[in-house]
């Protein structure tokens, strides 16, 4: 883990607009969205409105990525991601979610999520998680990576490639007829060889006309997570891998985490919809 210093909240810039004629989400100008009453299994029409929605907030996450260096605000990539998906038509799902007051979240170093995007300015050695989420034509895709800045000392950059890892494996056990389990029990025997926490607090989701239907995705082996993967079904699994603990402390905005030790912390995240042999990633650029 680098020896840079702790992070502190900076300033936050005023609210972004959003032209008039962008359908917002239920839930904007409301303390919380209407909960979800709907099914986990989609039709085939929701889920191609979810690849537009999902390759839209791809695009945006990477296009603020290639402003990632030493000296940039975290402010200037919520900018950038904003920017980008108001011009493809779409609403930046977080802005407004339960108050949140950006368009993506920024996660640096000890952060696990939930960063509000401010006046930090992004040091060499740094890791930046941008997590950005669209909705357009009534449904949202969800996805976010963490990024290196400048020269990551080789402890973290192992961290991140490896959480990366452990996406891409999570995403191979999906299978109809499964549980829900056999996702963290994926990733969680994965991050034990490494002696790496995993986040047990901040979960997976399920997605779809709402941005949060109440489908939770664990990221360890929860024996709770009995719910059977059936084609259709659409959700995200966003691991959360830590150098430490896995437990956590919040910040005074109510939005935050930070790990409870202070050491770093990786994240990557897919929206996914179960098909008949496993499988499709909805956020792909």
């Amino acid at each position: 883990m680098s020896g840079q210093s702790l992070l502190v909240p900076g300033e936050i810039t005023p609210v972004r607009s959003v032209p008039g004629n962008i359908r917002r989400p239920e839930y904007v100008g409301k303390p919380a969205p209407t909960p979800y009453t709907g099914p986990e299994v989609q039709d085939t029409d929701t889920v191609e409105r979810m690849r537009i929605a999902g390759r839209i907030a791809a695009q945006a996450m990477e296009e603020a990525a290639k402003h990632i260096a030493p000296g940039v605000t975290t402010d200037q990539l919520d900018k950038v991601a904003h920017d980008f998906m108001v011009d493809h038509g779409a609403y930046p799902s977080t802005l407004g979610y339960r108050g949140f007051p950006k368009s993506l979240c920024t996660s640096l170093n000890e952060v696990i999520c939930h960063g509000i995007p401010d006046s930090t300015v992004l040091r060499d050695g740094d890791i930046v998680n941008l997590d950005v989420t669209a909705y357009i034509n009534g449904v949202h895709g969800d996805n976010n990576a963490t990024y290196l800045c400048g020269d990551v000392d080789e402890e973290s950059r192992l961290l991140v490639e490896r959480t990366r890892e452990s996406l891409n494996r999570a995403i191979k056990a999906v299978k109809p007829g499964r549980q829900i389990n056999v996702i963290g029990r994926v990733i969680e025997s994965y991050a034990k060889r490494f002696g790496y926490g995993v986040v047990r607090d901040f979960t997976g989701h399920g997605i779809n006309t709402s941005f949060h239907s109440g489908l939770i995705i664990p990221h360890y082996d929860s024996p709770h997570a009995t719910t059977v993967m059936q084609p259709g079904m659409t959700f995200t699994i966003e691991p959360m891998l830590t150098l430490g603990t896995h437990e956590y402390d919040m910040w005074e905005d109510g939005w935050t985490v930070v790990t409870k030790d202070r050491k770093w912390t990786a994240q990557f995240e897919h929206t996914l919809v179960v098909t008949e042999t496993g499988a499709e990633i909805l956020t792909l650029p």
